[in-house]
């Protein structure tokens, strides 16, 4: 019971991370060790996290795109890879319809922040921050709690009951949500480019395409030469005031 708990509090801190200006408490590599020393095995807890985390490494919300539950997945996986005494290998394979199933209620709960809503626009219109405030914390604490309650009752009555009731969902339903998952990425980025593309910058976007597709330049490369870009373009470095001071000291 303790142990379920305290793992159902790790999802919730994760969850409450966005509360706190998202200083990623909520991935895996943290979360992990999180999990681990609970269970007294910090490393193997380490070790989970870190591979999970290089899983779900691409698992953000772009655009319209909303990914899979990265906490629940991750904590659930490791906390029953380490009291299991599994391979890291079959918590990855646990993780991924855990975090699907939990996306699932995730979006559930999403229906009723309409309504949540509705108390901090009318609050908003008569000008009571009470109000907001209580909106805020409201839908923000429920989600919050719904990964602890979720957490700490698939803990508690074990792996076994959370693999029954995975494989208890239709063929077709997870083929699906498989195939969404791989589509969802690139619709959400597309709306995103549709966004935040105009004239302006467009150029930019098929320059970094150019060195990513046809030069073999990685990501990591294309963003540093994008910074170093940046920082010569606004003289971030004051390059060019100092250049014009050495010059106007010549001219005297």
């Amino acid at each position: 019971m303790i142990e379920a708990l305290l793992i159902g509090l790790v999802a919730f801190i994760g969850t409450f991370d966005f509360a706190v200006g998202t200083l990623y408490f909520g991935r895996p590599i943290c979360l992990g060790p999180l999990v681990g020393l609970i269970l007294g095995d910090l490393n193997q807890g380490l070790i989970i996290g870190a591979t999970l985390e290089l899983f779900f490494i691409g698992s953000v919300s772009i655009g319209g795109y909303i990914p899979p539950d990265v906490i629940t997945g991750s904590v659930l996986a490791t906390a029953f890879a380490i009291k299991s005494g599994i391979e890291t290998e079959a918590a990855i394979a646990m993780a991924l319809p855990i975090a699907l199933l939990v996306l699932v209620i995730n979006n559930g709960l999403q229906c009723l922040y309409p309504f949540i809503s509705k108390i901090g626009d009318r609050s908003a219109a008569k000008g009571q921050e009470q109000g907001i405030n209580i909106t805020y914390w409201v839908t923000g604490l429920s989600k919050c709690l719904c990964r602890f309650l979720v957490v700490f009752v698939a803990y508690l009555y074990g792996a076994e009951v959370v693999g029954a009731v995975v494989n208890s969902i239709p063929q077709f339903i997870i083929d699906g949500m498989s195939a969404a998952t791989g589509l969802l990425p690139a619709l959400g980025l597309a709306m995103l480019i549709k966004m935040i593309i105009s004239r302006d910058n467009i150029l930019y976007y098929f320059i970094g395409f150019i060195f990513a597709s046809y030069l073999g330049v990685p990501t990591l490369g294309v963003a540093i030469l994008s910074l170093l870009y940046v920082m010569i373009k606004f003289d971030i470095l004051n390059l060019k005031t100092k250049q014009t001071e050495v010059t106007t000291d010549d001219e005297f």
